[in-house]
């Protein structure tokens, strides 16, 4: 299952699949989110759906959010231990504050590292510490399996005929 960090559809939605130029991108997220595999945990679905433009809108839209949603709590000692392994044991509320809500990104695929892997725009630089880390970093830190938008795109094999091989 992969799960999909907001900036994967932000990104996508800004740059190269707008919905009036490649909504085919969209009805294929749509497709392998109700097979369940590609989803996005409900604490990053509220980042996109509390925004007020057209992607706030389709991902609020009720069948495209049940759709995409993992229905799944997370484990707060999973975020516990994300937070303090990967970012720092000692944050202080300003830095949590920075982090937002990428540890509970980390700590969904935590709950099954075997089979699910997190999608990011997001470039690794190993360099930084404690609330500027990026999510590849803190997956490699918690040894989960992360891959950016162009990855997912190869192995869910997408195309603009996508439908065709379905």
């Amino acid at each position: 299952m992969y799960l999909l960090d907001a900036n994967v559809l932000i990104t996508a939605k800004n740059s190269y699949y707008a919905f009036d130029r490649v909504p085919e991108f969209w009805e294929w997220l749509l497709h392998w989110a109700e097979q369940g595999a590609i989803k996005m945990p409900v604490e990053i679905v509220e980042e996109i759906v509390g925004g007020s433009d057209d992607l706030a809108e389709w991902l609020g839209d009720k069948d495209n959010k049940n759709a995409m949603c993992l229905e799944e709590e997370v484990d707060v000692a999973r975020v516990q231990e994300v937070l303090a392994n990967a970012y720092a044991a000692d944050l202080t509320d300003a830095e949590i504050i920075k982090i937002g809500r990428d540890p509970f990104l980390v700590a969904h695929a935590l709950f099954a590292p075997d089979i699910r892997t997190v999608v990011t725009t997001e470039v690794s630089k190993p360099t930084t510490q404690r609330a500027n880390r990026r999510i590849p970093d803190v997956c490699d830190q918690m040894r989960v399996r992360w891959c950016d938008s162009f990855t997912l795109v190869r192995e869910l094999n997408f195309s603009t005929k996508w439908r065709d091989r379905v």
